[in-house]
């Protein structure tokens, strides 16, 4: 577990979701700090009830009326998945004048029940364009790939999403992470380029829903 939480060649985002308290601060006193939940109302009673060094990344889909909640307490928001949400962070931000740092959200898999832009719908996104939006710092890309066994086509869809952030560092520049890759297919996503990854049952154990 510890050849994951501390790699040189990746940050990791402990995925904590649905994980208690006690669990996440095992995590946090082996010296990790980098966790991410998917629920507002869960990110927030786990800010309230843990160390305040935490970085708190925001991974799951974020609806614009919860984002006046999650902007003064996640140090990073993965899951920018339209120009909607983008708007509303900026203005939530701008309200306690904070810079928020995000990613936008890529559909690689071009599966329907995924968020995230179309690899097309991006090209507005280019240093002209942010100048309107001064309390956001885009500063990468997340993806998820197809959720499948086939590791040709999770390679494939990984690689792709390397090419766009290669090309949107041209447009926006500043660009510095590429979140991609989770417990099953991770070390794909290291090989195909990406410097964050997203580990929830390798560190936390199999996840109980219920």
């Amino acid at each position: 577990m510890k050849d994951i939480l501390f790699n040189k060649d990746f940050t990791c985002v402990a995925v904590s979701k649905t994980k208690p308290i006690e669990e996440i601060r095992k995590i946090y006193d082996l010296g990790h700090r980098d966790f991410g939940e998917n629920k507002v109302q869960e990110l927030e009673h786990k800010y309230h009830n843990l160390p305040k060094d935490i970085n708190w990344h925001m991974i799951g889909h974020l609806q614009s009326n919860k984002v006046k909640k999650v902007v003064p307490i996640v140090s990073l928001i993965h899951s920018i998945d339209s120009l909607k949400l983008l708007k509303v962070v900026n203005k939530e931000s701008k309200k306690i004048n904070k810079v928020t740092n995000c990613l936008i959200q890529i559909n690689i898999s071009k599966e329907s029940t995924k968020f995230g832009f179309n690899e097309g719908e991006i090209d507005f996104l280019d240093k002209s364009f942010l100048k309107d939006y001064q309390n956001i710092k885009i500063i990468g890309l997340m993806g998820m790939a197809s959720f499948s066994n086939d590791e040709i086509l999770v390679k494939s869809e990984f690689e792709n999403l390397y090419k766009i952030y290669s090309n949107m560092k041209n447009s926006i520049g500043d660009l510095s992470i590429l979140s991609m890759g989770m417990s099953s297919d991770y070390k794909l996503a290291v090989d195909a380029g990406s410097n964050m990854v997203r580990i929830g049952s390798k560190i936390f154990g199999k996840r109980n829903y219920h």
